[in-house]
C-alpha cells in the first residue's frame, strides 16, 4: 500500500479536546512494500503518527492518501473496508486476558472472515496450524493454548506480533515491537517481521527506540522530533551526527530502554485506543 502525508497535524489518542498537536505538518511518502522505521525521542509523534495511518485518529490538519485515496473521503462503509486493510500493533497489546492465546492470534483474521466464521472461531479456532506457525516465528509456539493472563510481558507482545502475520492487511503498522524483549529476542523477532512482510509484499512501517535495531534491519529511517520530520534517509546515510540532534537533551534514549524481563510476571495490560483488528 502506497503511503502520501501531506503537511499532515494530528493529536495523540490521549490527548484532551483542544489540545496542541502532537505531530505538526509532516509530509512524506512511502512506496508499497516499503519498510520504514521511525526513530526520534519520547513525545515526538511517533505514535500520533502511526495511529493517524490506521485511519484510528482523523488528521488536524493536511491529508492522508493510501493507494492515493483520503480514507476520510470516503463513506462509512468503505472507510471500515479501507481499515480491514491496515494492522496496527500498539506496545502493550489488547489482548483478552482470559482467552486462548490461539484465538487472540487468529483475530488478526476477523476482518478478513464473514460474521458467522468470526462467531465460530472465538470458540473453535478454525486454523490452528496458521496460529501456531505465526506463533513459531517469535518462538512463543509453546503457548498456543495457554491463557493470555499467564504470559509474561515479553510473550505477551510476541502474541501481538504474531497476530499481525496471521492479518490479510497490505499496511502493518508496528509501534515499539521490542519494549519487552532481551536483544536476542528483538533480533529475532525484527527479522521476522520484516521477512514476512516482504514476503507478501506488505507496507511496513514500525517505530523503535532501539536506533541499532532499527539502523541494521530498516533501509529507510525517518526522523522524528517534536512533531515534526527531522530527517528521512537511506539507513547507511544516517551518521551519528544526525542522531545526536535528534536526540539532544535525550541522549539517554539512544540506545533504548532497557527490556523487561522476560521470565518476570504478566505486565497489566494499559488500556489502548484503537480499531477492532
Amino acid at each position: 500500500m502506497k503511503i502520501q502525508l501531506q503537511g499532515l497535524s494530528g493529536c495523540h489518542p490521549a490527548a484532551k479536546t483542544g489540545a496542541a498537536p502532537a505531530l505538526h505538518a509532516v509530509s512524506l511518502e512511502v512506496a508499497a512494500g516499503e519498510q520504514v522505521a521511525i526513530i526520534g525521542p519520547s513525545g515526538a509523534g511517533k505514535t500520533t503518527l502511526l495511529h493517524l495511518l490506521a485511519c484510528a485518529l482523523k488528521p488536524s490538519a493536511g491529508r492522508l492518501l493510501l493507494d492515493g485515496q483520503d480514507p476520510w473521503q470516503l463513506s462509512r462503509g468503505a472507510l471500515q473496508r479501507q481499515r480491514a486493510a491496515l494492522f496496527l500493533a500498539p506496545q502493550v497489546p489488547p489482548l483478552p486476558p482470559r482467552q486462548r492465546v490461539v484465538t487472540a492470534v487468529l483475530a488478526g483474521r476477523l476482518p478478513h472472515e464473514g460474521l458467522w466464521t468470526s462467531l465460530r472461531s472465538l470458540f473453535y479456532p478454525v486454523d490452528i496450524p496458521r496460529a501456531e506457525r505465526a506463533l513459531a516465528g517469535f518462538d512463543v509456539a509453546d503457548k498456543l493454548f495457554e491463557r493470555v493472563d499467564r504470559l509474561s510481558g515479553g510473550e505477551r507482545q510476541r502474541v501481538g506480533l504474531a497476530r499481525a502475520l496471521v492479518s490479510q492487511a497490505s499496511l502493518l503498522l508496528v509501534d515499539e515491537p521490542l519494549s519487552a524483549l532481551d536483544p536476542t529476542r528483538s533480533q529475532h523477532a525484527v527479522q521476522t517481521l520484516t521477512q514476512a512482510a516482504h514476503a507478501r509484499g506488505a507496507t511496513l512501517v514500525a517505530t523503535l527506540h532501539h536506533v541499532e535495531m532499527a539502523l541494521a534491519h530498516f533501509p529507510r529511517i525517518v526522523g522524528l522530533r517534536d512533531g515534526a520530520l527531522a530527517f528521512d534517509l537511506p539507513a547507511a546515510d544516517v551518521t551519528p551526527a544526525h542522531l545526536q540532534a535528534l536526540y539532544a537533551q535525550h541522549l539517554h534514549e539512544l540506545h533504548g530502554a532497557a527490556p523487561a524481563p522476560e521470565d518476570g510476571p504478566p505486565a497489566a495490560p494499559a488500556p489502548v485506543a484503537m480499531q477492532c483488528r
